[in-house]
């Protein structure tokens, strides 16, 4: 009722039924106390005929009935009253006035019963009947008022941010499904997270211990290669995921038509891991590609660089990395082509190694400028742009590192049908720095094998994604715009995007988050949160606002369009419990795409899962010896390429010699290293 009319003529009903019950209650006491009435000369013929009327419908059979009557329409009347200002309502009064009042409005039936004057006897019986009736009025009055405060006690909101999610599972050859719980109002229902399309890609985002991999890295990896995925997984905290990717392999082996072949990457522990080239020069067609290694490289050294491309001393650095691989791709068909050789081979003295450099075509235009101030004796500009890139890689020089970089277990196709590969890719949290610029290197050169035509369906999994730089025009930015017609699905998990923009900028941290077709987040807090409460838009809710007066308590009801998941709900989410969108298939669309729940997980079957997990197995067994050989190895083909390639030079020159050269001197290569 919203009218004034309306809101009068309920009091008149409100005000008539109280009325009635207080009128049945004194019909019941002239019948009950009745010689008391004649006594008083309250009685007349007109009034006890009318009252015999009333007695013949029954409700006046015995002293119960009228009483129960009164009672059901004191009752009516409390539920339609809203009650008189009282801004604290204690519930231990309450119940002392209604107990109180029905012990007394039951129990004065005795009083009648007893050997009294009939006068003394109406009024004693009169005045607690009455009593009783005005206690059950006073407190009804407040559990009424009490009930209706409690009714709309939803403090923080949560029932009117419910909206409806969806309940179907949705399956296919390449989704990933989570089954969930949700709450629609008041009641708790099961509904179901349904990634069909997980070639848009997947932002997992949530603050450590949000859950991010035991509720959902892990289902992914597991419905993945049940489906027949090849796989890559980078793996922060080395061996957490290896160790359930390795044996989901082993459990669903049999639902591929080529048996994938596991392999890993672990600078840790030399005899659990494979050994790969990520410069392999098969991979490496043109220039282009040396190019984007060298960015790879020095940017995942130099994370503050990326905020600096195209500046002179960030792009020298990078071109005189990439002349050095390009040298060495062409050098004997790419025989010494690894990170290990290009390592070594930068170190060499500039005098040799400009030489050696100048000798290959393609690279002329890279290494000009630095053998120009070479010649001009600028050697504080020269300084500035090679030996940034010389102390940065200086930093890889170890023999753990060079032993895995120099070997050629696999290649990086792991999504190729005739050798289909699942990779595991480990890191050293306390050796972020080091590992991830090898690693970034890794995934550079993957990526682009990967996002190719007439593959394998893939999976790419990145876990606390931003320790790695994935940049170039095989980014991952182009990977996530590209890769669905490629059958790549690609999941990056972070931890905020602050943390993001901080390794790889605000603009591509913001080309990288918006271009996902599909974000689940956990519990994260400030411009995050508020990030992605955005994404959800508004709803449709309720709006109750309350006015204590001095004779009622007024409620207002309204509808207004308000945040679906405001951002402090998101910073409050428990472990396990995600907000997030879905993307869905032109034949396979998702009304209800947004979804807040909590995602279920069997934890005991989890926990004796994981009790019957096989170790990984030792690959080989490697002594500190062969390492450090291998470590020497390198260091002595690189010195073998410069002394080769002097003498090829001084040959050369000799040649010409007899021919009166002019200026023959000065061209004379340097003759040691």
């Amino acid at each position: 009722m919203n009218t004034g009319e309306d809101i009068q003529g309920l009091r008149k009903i409100v005000d008539f039924t109280r009325l009635l019950s207080i009128f049945i209650l004194a019909i019941h006491f002239y019948l009950a106390c009745y010689p008391a009435f004649v006594a008083w000369g309250f009685t007349a013929d007109i009034t006890d005929r009318v009252v015999q009327n009333i007695v013949k419908t029954g409700l006046f059979a015995d002293y119960l009935r009228p009483k129960l009557g009164t009672l059901l329409l004191l009752v009516t009347f409390l539920v339609g009253i809203k009650g008189k200002k009282d801004e604290k309502i204690s519930r231990k009064k309450i119940a002392v006035y209604l107990i109180l009042g029905l012990i007394l409005y039951f129990t004065s039936t005795g009083i009648l019963y007893m050997r009294l004057d009939a006068e003394p006897k109406a009024i004693f019986y009169i005045t607690v009947v009455s009593i009783g009736y005005l206690l059950m009025l006073t407190g009804g009055t407040w559990l009424s008022r009490l009930l209706k405060n409690m009714l709309n006690n939803d403090i923080f909101n949560e029932e009117n941010e419910t909206f409806p999610q969806e309940e179907r599972l949705l399956e296919n050859e390449y989704s990933v499904n989570l089954p969930a719980k949700y709450r629609l109002k008041k009641e708790i229902r099961n509904s179901w997270i349904n990634f069909i399309n997980m070639f848009r890609g997947l932002l997992v985002i949530g603050t450590p211990g949000s859950g991010k991999s035991y509720f959902v890295v892990r289902h992914i990896i597991d419905q993945h290669i049940k489906k027949g995925f090849s796989m890559f997984v980078y793996d922060f905290k080395f061996d957490d995921l290896t160790k359930i990717a390795y044996n989901k392999l082993l459990q669903y082996q049999g639902n591929y038509a080529v048996p994938p072949t596991f392999y890993i990457i672990n600078f840790d522990d030399m005899n659990r891991t494979h050994r790969c080239n990520p410069l392999d020069p098969t991979s490496m067609e043109d220039i282009t590609d040396a190019i984007e290694a060298s960015r790879t490289i020095m940017l995942g050294l130099n994370r503050s660089w990326i905020k600096s491309q195209g500046e002179f001393f960030t792009e020298s650095p990078i071109n005189f990395l990439t002349a050095i691989i390009w040298y060495l791709r062409k050098y004997e068909g790419g025989r010494f082509c690894t990170l290990p050789h290009v390592i070594e081979l930068m170190q060499t003295e500039y005098d040799p190694l400009f030489a050696i450099l100048d000798r290959e075509e393609e690279i002329k235009v890279l290494v000009n400028p630095f053998i120009s101030a070479f010649k001009n004796k600028a050697m504080e500009q020269l300084e500035g742009q090679i030996a940034s890139a010389k102390i940065a890689l200086a930093r890889l020089a170890s023999p753990q590192l060079y032993y895995v970089l120099n070997g050629n277990d696999f290649t990086l196709d792991i999504n190729n049908p005739q050798d289909p590969k699942i990779v595991a890719m480990g890191n050293n949290p306390l050796k972020i720095q080091i590992y991830g610029a090898v690693l970034s290197l890794y995934i550079n050169r993957m990526i682009k094998l990967v996002n190719r035509k007439k593959q394998l369906k893939s999976s790419l999994i990145f876990d606390e994604f931003p320790t790695v730089f994935v940049g170039g025009s095989s980014g991952i930015d182009g990977l996530l715009a590209t890769a669905r017609s490629n059958f790549v699905a690609t999941t990056l998990a972070v931890q905020n995007y602050e943390q993001l923009k901080k390794d790889y900028g605000d603009e591509q941290a913001n080309v990288i988050t918006n271009i996902v077709g599909n974000v689940i987040s956990g519990q994260v807090m400030g411009n995050t949160a508020k990030s992605v409460s955005e994404l959800f838009g508004k709803i449709q809710q309720e709006k109750m606002s309350q006015n204590i007066g001095g004779s009622e308590t007024s409620f207002t009801k309204s509808t207004q369009m308000d945040l679906a998941i405001p951002s402090a709900k998101i910073a409050q989410l428990s472990s396990g419990e995600f907000v997030g969108i879905v993307a869905d298939n032109p034949e396979a669309k998702i009304k209800l795409k947004m979804f807040h729940c909590e995602i279920q997980n069997d934890h005991k079957a989890i926990a004796e899962e994981e009790r019957q997990y096989k170790e990984i197995p030792e690959i080989a067994t490697v002594t500190n010896q062969e390492i450090q050989d291998n470590y020497e190895l390198i260091k002595n083909e690189v010195r073998h390429i410069v002394r080769s390639e002097l003498n090829a030079i001084r040959t050369e020159l000799e040649a010409i010699q007899p021919h009166g050269e002019a200026g023959q001197e000065e061209q004379k290569p340097p003759t040691s290293m």
